[in-house]
């Protein structure tokens, strides 16, 4: 890969980075909300299983449009990780303002709320996980903004490699 190719590569991950952090801020900010309204939990679950297409769709228009209909396996399988790298340190930011700035605990007590309604104690009790749900609970309470973002951060980048490897292969056209 010359280097004029190499700096084609990450434009277009940067820019398609950029639309896929788009697409997990509204997941992100749609689980949010969802904790209290099931419909835009249901929207943010299909963001989430959505991106890896998203992402090979968005490497199809680098294939056809910026590489001429033709790309290698190797130079799809970075763009793919280019693109995840990006789109996740976006997140992460997000995310990190959000429980820095904005969270004040939400989070953690909609997830005590739950555990305490009927239906919650009835489970635990059943699968005897009442003491592991209060240590969990606590820890999250303990949890800094910036471990939030970082673990995020590095299950999305995480994502990105073994995800490439699919995306990579579907996607990759030779010269004939």
């Amino acid at each position: 890969m010359t280097a004029p190719e190499y700096i084609q590569l990450k434009a277009y991950a940067r820019q398609d980075g950029f639309f896929l952090a788009l697409l997990w801020i509204t997941s992100f900010i749609f689980y949010i909300i969802g904790l209290s309204n099931s419909l835009l939990a249901m929207a943010s679950l299909i963001m989430a299983i959505v991106s890896p297409f998203f992402v090979a769709s968005r490497l199809r228009n680098f294939r056809d449009v910026g590489r001429e209909g033709f790309i290698s396996f190797g130079r799809s399988y970075a763009y793919t990780i280019f693109v995840f790298f990006y789109g996740a340190v976006l997140l992460a930011v997000v995310q990190y303002l959000y429980f820095a700035y904005f969270d004040n605990g939400y989070l953690v007590n909609s997830f005590a709320k739950m555990m305490s309604t009927d239906e919650g104690k009835l489970m635990l009790e059943q699968y005897g996980m009442s003491k592991v749900v209060d240590e969990s609970l606590a820890e999250m309470a303990a949890t800094r903004p910036i471990d939030y973002a970082l673990n995020i951060l590095t299950i999305n980048i995480s994502l990105g490699f073994i995800l490439g490897v699919p995306i990579g292969l579907i996607m990759q056209r030779k010269n004939k």
